[in-house]
């Protein structure tokens, strides 16, 4: 991948997706680290609908602390995995409270080494929570920037390191909604709209089909 053909990619994307805001739903900090938990193998739209009256029953983290097993797997059910996720909110929130008096830290060490948080729910909270420029690989992240030949693994902490490498960091952040946003709507996986794809001159996968 050349530099010019990456500013080219970059510049596309900033003129079809100007920034928005994150995808899922929240007001408090910790809200968001666990609807990227729920988040994992089901949509932003169900996490969103889901949270909405879990954080009406639950409003802050000692309520999750002491939250009845069972009964939280219930109200999360929907979301899928619901027995390891409820697992992990419940623990994670505990850890909060005792480990960092009920504020989320910022750095990636001490996020990833709470119950259920990888680098990707990790590096969610840094770009939103604290401005830290950082790459969330997700399905849509690691299959569209292999496909654009920015990337050459399927593994997604290698993704992020190689999209780290490469990108600017000033982009890193903003590289995370847009490609995602492109994932979802042109990109899609299994039936890619190639055709219709403003990237199609600039994209690996365009150029060998």
């Amino acid at each position: 991948m050349t530099k010019a053909k990456l500013k080219q990619i970059m510049a596309l994307l900033d003129e079809h997706y100007p920034p928005q805001p994150c995808f899922l739903e929240y007001k408090k900090p910790w809200q968001l680290l666990f609807a990227t938990i729920l988040s994992a193998q089901c949509t932003d739209a169900r996490v969103n609908m889901v949270t909405r009256d879990l954080y009406v029953k639950y409003p802050d983290l000692e309520a999750f602390a002491g939250a009845d097993l069972a009964e939280l797997e219930e109200d999360i059910r929907s979301t899928g995995f619901y027995h390891n996720k409820a697992l992990h909110i419940k623990a994670a929130a505990i850890e909060l409270l005792s480990r960092f008096g009920g504020e989320l830290p910022s750095d990636i060490e001490s996020l990833t080494s709470l119950p259920g948080v990888g680098r990707k729910t990790a590096n969610v909270v840094r770009t939103h929570i604290f401005g830290i420029p950082s790459i969330v690989v997700d399905t849509h992240v690691k299959r569209v920037s292999k496909l654009l030949g920015i990337t050459h693994t399927d593994d997604p902490v290698k993704a992020e390191f190689e999209l780290m490498d490469i990108l600017p960091k000033d982009h890193w952040s903003a590289w995370n909604q847009q490609i995602i946003t492109h994932g979802r709507q042109l990109c899609i996986s299994g039936r890619p709209r190639c055709g219709e794809c403003f990237l199609k001159d600039v994209c690996e996968h365009c150029k060998i089909k």
